[in-house]
């Protein structure tokens, strides 16, 4: 664990509760829950130095670890700019906006009246195994990794009655920054949930890849799981250049970009971003569940907006109205929105949690590969 580091008094660094969020001490993405703090919880305004501007940082309350997702702002008393709480700034005249400093990524939500859900919440058993569905299957295999110099492994699904006579679609499912390639199979059960889809003809019997999105030879979410960021941008090559041939050359897979998909939760949502809208030759559908701060700009991702709109056939955002990870979501759906680019934005009333990646992944599922992106109407709880 990274310990806070000292305050620093030639380039102070500025943290105010609301921009913390606490987990479990266990590290496990699959079970953070992000907590209201208050001063007087928190004890003391955290200070520390930040070189860059952005510095990964743990405090520890009790039994929690409060880590910082956020780049940090300059101490509102030694810099010329006002904050607010959602990290809102106003530049002097004498200063320019391009030194200003950057906005916490992590802060209090604030949805506004478009952020609703597009979405009811999945019926009560829709990750409940049915006796009298078929069954797809799920099975760890391993594949040399050029980009890392390793063996890793992949989860991979392959939907019931699976045959090498067909060519299937294929969906890249990329996992947060505290999960693994098994981390989808711990909470969302894409097994049990696709096989039950494919069964009400809900969605596109298609092979549902699961792979470690940490690109480093040890790629377990141990350690200082922030440490690993840069690992996660390493693995767009690892994606490209081995986990894509393999799956190709193992199973019977659908080679055009339009049967290729990408989606994931968190940190693999900002993956998913980056990764799909810089190769639209490779994937036609993108899938962000509360997309996490390692998200590049949109008119970085999208210089050529018309060119956007021509070339993807699904863009489906969604993020919780309680995620302190909102506005990042919401930039997204703005931009789109901004130049036309048609876009499904589902925010429902969950925060940055299992529940909303289940739920998000359940209508996602229904509307990839579907020649019109038109989700099926919620069935009846069972």
């Amino acid at each position: 664990m990274r310990t806070p580091q000292p305050a620093c008094e030639s380039n102070p660094a500025f943290v105010t509760p609301e921009h913390l969020v606490a987990f479990p001490n266990s590290h496990s993405e699959t079970s953070a829950t992000a907590v209201s703090l208050n001063a007087a919880t928190v004890g003391t305004t955290l200070k520390a130095c930040a070189s860059d501007g952005v510095i990964p940082l743990s405090h520890s309350i009790g039994s929690l670890l409060v880590l910082l997702l956020m780049p940090l702002l300059p101490d509102p008393a030694s810099a010329n700019v006002r904050t607010t709480p959602t990290g809102d700034e106003q530049v002097s005249p004498d200063r320019s906006r391009n030194d200003r400093p950057r906005s916490p990524a992590f802060g209090k939500p604030n949805p506004g009246p478009e952020d609703v859900p597009a979405f009811p919440a999945p019926p009560e058993q829709f990750m409940t195994r049915r006796d009298a569905v078929p069954r797809g299957r799920l099975e760890m295999i391993e594949y040399e990794s050029t980009t890392v110099g390793t063996t890793r492994r992949l989860n991979v699904y392959t939907p019931p009655g699976y045959s090498a006579e067909i060519k299937y679609p294929v969906l890249y499912l990329l996992h947060g920054i505290g999960g693994d390639e098994t981390e989808w199979q711990r909470f969302a059960k894409p097994d049990v949930m696709f096989d039950n889809l494919i069964a009400e003809g809900r969605a596109v019997p298609m092979i549902v890849v699961m792979p470690n999105g940490r690109a480093q030879k040890n790629d377990r979410a141990e350690g200082d799981i922030f440490a690993h960021a840069p690992a996660f941008a390493r693995f767009e090559q690892d994606l490209l250049n081995d986990v894509i041939p393999t799956i190709e050359a193992r199973y019977s897979v659908d080679t055009n970009r339009e049967r290729r998909a990408i989606a994931g939760l968190s940190m693999g949502g900002g993956q998913s971003f980056n990764f799909g809208f810089a190769h639209p030759e490779l994937f036609a559908s993108i899938g962000a569940f509360s997309a996490a701060p390692n998200t590049n700009s949109f008119s970085e991702l999208i210089p050529e907006p018309t060119q956007t709109r021509q070339q993807l056939s699904l863009i489906w955002i969604s993020c919780g109205d309680k995620d302190g990870l909102l506005g990042i979501s919401q930039r997204a759906h703005r931009f789109l929105q901004q130049h036309q680019i048609s876009h499904t934005w589902h925010v429902d009333h969950h925060g940055h949690d299992a529940a909303h990646w289940s739920s998000s992944l359940y209508w996602f599922a229904q509307d990839v590969f579907q020649p019109q992106n038109k989700s099926a109407p919620a069935p009846q709880n069972e």
